[in-house]
C-alpha cells in the first residue's frame, strides 16, 4: 500500500504539471499559487488541529516543516508554473525524470542511507531514460521554441527538480514525529502565507471575469491534487519506506507529465521517447520487486 501510495502521489503531480500549462495561460502565476493554496487550505482545515498523541514540535521540526513548504511547495510551485509556461509538458516530463536520481543523492548525503543495487539500477534507468529523452528530438519542437525562453523555461524546470527532491528528504524526517494529515495541512498554511503578498498583488487590478468556467474547476482539480491529494499520499507511503526507495517513483512524474501532455494537450510523443518510458518504468519495478523475504529490496 504504501508502493501504491507514492505511485498514486507521483503520477497525480505529473497530471498537474501538465494541466498548469493552460491554467497558467489565463492566470497569472502568483495568483494562481495563491488560490491553489487558498482553496487548499480550506478544504482541510480541519487538519490543523493538534492530535493528543502528538508531541509539540521542537524548534527543529517547525524548522524543517517550514523548509518542507518553502522548497517543497513555494519555489517548486513558482519554478514548475513559470517553467511550464515557457516549454512544453512533455519537455517538463524529460527534465523531471531526474528526480529520483537527486533523491537518492540527497537521502545518501543527508539521511545516510544505504542505496542499495536495485536502488541504483532504478536510478540508472530513469538517467539512461532522460539520456535517450535528451538525444531525441522531439516533433513538437521547432527552430523558434529552442529559443532563450526555451531555455529558461527547462532551468526553471530543473531547478523544480532539485526543490521536488528536497521535499522528498524532508518530508521523511517529518514523518518520523507528524502524521500526514498534519504535515499537509502545515506546509500548505506556510505556502499560503508566503505567497500571499505577491497573490494579493497580482489580484489587484485582475479582471476576473474573464476566467472561463472550466478554468475554474481546473483551478479546483489543481488546489486539491497538488495541496492535498499528493501531499498526504506522499507523506503515508513515507512513514515506511526509504527516502532513497520512495524518491524513485517520483519517474512516475514525468510520465503521466508527458502522457497527459499527449492526450490531453495534443502534444507529440515520438518513438524514442516512448521508449525512455519505458525504461523510467523498469526502474519502479526494480524498486518494488520483493526480496526472498517477501519485502521490497532496500540492499
Amino acid at each position: 500500500m504504501a508502493f501504491v501510495c507514492l505511485a498514486a502521489s507521483m503520477s497525480l503531480v505529473g497530471s498537474y504539471v501538465a494541466l498548469s500549462k493552460p491554467l497558467v495561460a489565463v492566470l497569472p502565476v502568483f495568483l494562481l499559487a495563491w488560490l491553489r493554496f487558498g482553496i487548499g487550505g480550506l478544504a482541510m482545515v480541519h487538519w490543523l488541529r493538534k492530535p493528543a498523541d502528538e508531541a509539540p514540535m521542537t524548534p527543529r521540526i517547525k524548522r524543517l516543516v517550514f523548509l518542507e513548504s518553502f522548497l517543497g511547495n513555494f519555489l517548486f510551485s513558482i519554478c514548475m508554473l513559470y517553467g511550464v509556461s515557457m516549454t512544453s509538458a512533455v519537455s517538463a516530463g524529460v527534465i523531471m525524470a531526474a528526480i529520483p536520481a537527486v533523491v537518492a543523492l540527497m537521502s545518501w548525503g543527508f539521511l545516510r542511507e544505504r542505496i542499495g543495487l536495485r536502488t541504483w539500477g532504478a536510478v540508472a534507468c530513469a538517467a539512461l531514460g532522460i539520456g535517450l529523452l535528451a538525444i531525441s528530438k522531439p516533433a513538437h519542437l521547432d527552430v523558434a521554441s529552442a529559443s532563450d525562453t526555451q531555455l529558461l523555461g527547462d532551468l526553471l524546470v530543473f531547478g523544480a527538480v532539485i526543490c521536488e527532491a528536497a521535499y522528498a528528504v524532508i518530508g521523511k524526517r517529518l514523518t518520523g514525529v507528524l502524521g500526514p494529515k498534519r504535515i499537509t495541512s502545515l506546509i500548505n498554511l506556510w505556502g499560503f502565507a508566503l505567497v500571499t503578498p505577491f497573490g494579493v498583488y497580482q489580484a489587484w487590478g485582475f479582471d476576473f471575469s474573464t476566467v472561463p468556467a472550466g478554468t475554474w474547476l481546473l483551478l479546483v482539480f489543481y488546489a486539491l491534487a497538488a495541496s492535498i491529494w499528493t501531499v498526504w499520499l506522499w507523506m503515508t507511503g513515507l512513514k515506511v519506506v526509504p527516502a532513497s526507495q520512495g524518491g524513485v517513483f517520483t519517474v512516475m512524474l514525468p510520465v503521466s507529465a508527458a502522457l497527459v501532455g499527449v492526450f490531453v494537450l495534443g502534444e507529440k510523443l515520438g518513438g524514442i521517447q516512448a521508449l525512455a518510458f519505458a525504461i523510467a518504468l523498469v526502474g519502479v519495478v526494480l524498486a518494488t520487486l520483493p526480496s526472498r523475504n517477501g519485502t521490497a529490496a532496500r540492499h
